[in-house]
């Protein structure tokens, strides 16, 4: 086993090099995630509707289907003559800091969980590339699985899904080899 006390650098470096690697796909690399979604061709007439019929920020479902009215015939009418969709509504936007603190702090407590796993399985020396298999393994399925449930249940489309999949092999990847570098030689 070993010392959380150790973990404080790969945890930070590995959550900046997350972090810098998402800036890069999501911002620098335009071409990747630029085409993941589409805007209506009249969107001024659609956001019209929608600030008339929202409620505030939140996620709205069309047709809104509960338990009560999901066998019904005119539910069954909306389900097959479409369209079928989620949508997710935020206050008006004001710049992306706030979500890219969000996001920091996020990919932080994912390392901090990957830090706390491997210490409690690993021990100081254990091989470089042992400590990668396990760290990227587990930084991995922190963020390449979480975009699947939105490809099963709310529709997103599957190419997208799949990119940002890919997104959480690099990261998985980051994490693993930052990890595996700096793995405690022995136990302080």
């Amino acid at each position: 086993m070993t010392s959380m006390m150790q973990m404080w650098l790969p945890v930070l470096l590995s959550a900046v090099a997350v972090f810098l690697a998402s800036g890069i796909s999501h911002m620098a690399l335009k071409f990747w995630h630029q085409a993941d979604s589409r805007g209506f061709d009249n969107e001024d007439e659609v956001a019209a509707v929608v600030r008339r019929g929202a409620k505030g920020a939140g996620m709205y479902m069309l047709p809104y289907c509960t338990t009560e009215n999901a066998t019904t015939p005119e539910m069954k009418r909306k389900l097959a003559e479409g369209p079928v969709g989620v949508m997710f509504l935020r206050e008006r936007d004001s710049g992306v800091g706030k979500a890219l603190a969000q996001w920091f702090v996020l990919v932080l407590v994912i390392t901090l969980f990957v830090a706390y796993v491997a210490a409690n399985t690993l021990a100081a020396a254990s091989p470089a590339m042992h400590v990668f298999r396990v760290t990227g393994t587990i930084a991995f399925m922190a963020y390449g699985f979480a975009p699947i449930l939105y490809g099963i249940w709310f529709g997103q489309p599957w190419g997208s899904v799949f990119k940002h999949v890919f997104d959480g092999v690099i990261y998985g990847l980051l994490t693993g080899a930052i990890f595996a570098w700096l793995w405690p030689a022995e136990i302080a």
